[in-house]
């Protein structure tokens, strides 16, 4: 675990040098602060800055010199004792342009603040599209353009966005801050639809930056600019008495209390959980060292042991934890259940806590260890699809806050009913030693062979035992790369790669965020399979 966590780190120090000294350089020559500075100057120092996406278009765009963190930073900070999303341009990486992942990226940190009503500051400082590749920008539902929809629907919703244009801001983007609460502009920067290159094409007309869309223009003339700040640091500063000046919503929200630090060392979580995919743990120590005091109350303890279920305190939030157990367990009919797979029983009696906790606005947070769901002839005659159904059918409905941890391994169908990305978790986070898809690779490999073989044989041919062995590597290869969580991470499959030791300063954070938004909706389920 040590070795990969200081990858992890090694990782993190490349990608926080965005566009490099050269480029930050020229940003300072401007004048102008780079998005890692202008976020130290707004937030306040404590609680530190919780990184979102760092990993975001990781080993991605290669052929077009890479977009370190795609081009944007993305985080919850408090500003003024408040609880923040802050989304900044990098001006270093391609003048702040969106690639693809760009605009995946602010989604995702629009979607946070939609779930949890949580507000946002904007800082802006881009050039538009990254045109080599709009047709991958511009045109879907979850491309550049709904960047601006969520702008109006958090707007309606009466969440807070404030906006400060600190350098280029063009094309479709410069809706953006015109479609938040307040906007701010620096002199020097530039707000329009079409820059001076461009009206001078479309138009034959020859103006100046600042005479089509400076701050004096929009500040005198426009009136589209409600605060004009001379340099970045006068607009920070502003943007920090805006906070401050700024009612709040009321509402009961999530029970908590005051917080207990762990009986055991937090620091000890990455020695206990093994790296080796087959190995064993208790996965109990590890949730010792999560909630307060050490206290769990575990729920129908002696059933469905493969899955820990359960309730405590973490940072003072009840919680609910559906958790992996990886140790390998004897019933008392002695059957063995293999640690890490999901039972009947297990999926039934998780089902059933998870039903509770919604009743009783209990937020759920899951552990992931998991292999899959059991299979074979006596998994399949003591119904393990029904039982895994209705443990899909609640995690999909639940209206609680679920926050998810990838410890180790997340394969298959477990992913799902544990709460993977496609099941709303408000929050998804991995450790550097998670491993995740469909299946390993392993067991892709030999599941590929045998299919290609039969193609073959099917054609009249068929493989060598060296082809079959090049072919199985070649796919195990694959699978494992993609089994990476920073693969997944580049992707924002994952929301980020946390240390184990910050696992339980993370989830606090992510349940003070949570509880920001007090209203849930009914639970209700559909129709469950008995």
């Amino acid at each position: 675990m040590e070795s990969l966590v200081a990858r992890m780190r090694r990782d993190e120090a490349a990608i926080l040098q965005g566009g490099g000294a050269e480029a930050a350089g020229r940003q300072h020559a401007k004048g102008r602060l780079t998005a890692r500075e202008r976020i130290r100057h707004l937030i306040d120092p404590e609680p530190p800055f919780l990184e979102l996406g760092i990993y975001a278009a990781h080993r991605m765009y290669a052929e077009w010199g890479g977009a370190p963190a795609a081009g944007v930073i993305a985080g919850i900070a408090k500003i003024c004792g408040r609880h923040f999303m802050v989304i900044a341009n990098d001006a270093t990486v391609k003048a702040g342009s969106f690639f693809p992942m760009t605009a995946k990226k602010v989604l995702r940190a629009q979607t946070i603040s939609l779930e949890n009503r949580l507000p946002i500051v904007y800082l802006v400082d881009s050039a538009g599209i990254f045109l080599p590749l709009q047709e991958d920008v511009f045109p879907d539902t979850d491309d550049f353009g709904r960047v601006f929809y969520n702008n109006a629907v958090l707007s309606a919703r009466g969440i807070p966005q404030i906006t400060a244009v600190m350098g280029s801001c063009v094309a479709g983007g410069a809706y953006l801050p015109v479609m938040c609460d307040k906007l701010l502009m620096t002199e020097g920067s530039g707000l329009y639809l079409a820059g001076p290159a461009l009206v001078k094409a479309a138009i034959g007309q020859e103006v100046s930056s600042e005479e089509l869309g400076g701050a004096g223009v929009h500040a005198s003339l426009s009136g589209t600019v409600d605060f004009r700040e001379k340099d970045d640091l006068s607009c920070l500063r502003r943007i920090r008495e805006l906070v401050d000046k700024m009612g709040r919503r009321t509402g009961s929200g999530p029970d908590c209390r005051p917080s207990v630090e762990p009986r055991y060392d937090p620091a000890e979580l990455g020695g206990i959980v093994s790296a080796d995919p087959a190995g064993e743990y208790e996965m109990r120590e590890v949730i010792a060292r999560l909630v307060d005091d050490s206290r769990f109350t575990e729920f129908r303890k002696d059933y469905g042991q493969t899955l820990i279920t359960g309730y405590a305190r973490l940072g003072g939030f009840a919680v609910g934890l559906v958790a992996n157990q990886r140790q390998h367990r004897q019933r008392q009919d002695g059957r063995l259940e293999v640690g890490g797979v999901i039972y009947a029983e297990s999926a039934n009696k998780a089902a059933r806590f998870m039903m509770d906790c919604n009743q009783n606005g209990i937020p759920l947070i899951f552990l992931h260890d998991v292999n899959g769901f059991m299979v074979g002839k006596e998994a399949e005659h003591g119904g393990i699809i029904k039982a895994g159904a209705r443990m899909v059918n609640v995690v999909s409905n639940s209206v609680v806050p679920k926050i998810t941890v990838i410890l180790g391994g997340s394969f298959g169908a477990g992913h799902y009913a544990m709460c993977g990305r496609a099941y709303g978790p408000r929050f998804l986070f991995a450790w550097p030693s998670a491993r995740y898809g469909v299946m390993g690779g392993e067991q892709a490999a030999r599941t590929l062979v045998d299919v290609r073989l039969a193609q073959k044989e099917r054609a009249g041919a068929g493989l060598t035992d060296e082809q079959r062995l090049e072919l199985a590597a070649e796919i195990r290869e694959t699978f494992e790369q993609q089994a990476d969580p920073r693969y997944g991470a580049a992707r924002l499959w994952v929301d980020a790669l946390i240390d184990p030791a910050r696992t339980r300063e993370v989830l606090i954070r992510s349940l003070q965020v949570a509880s920001l938004d007090p209203d849930s909706p009914p639970f209700k389920l559909g129709l469950l399979q008995t």
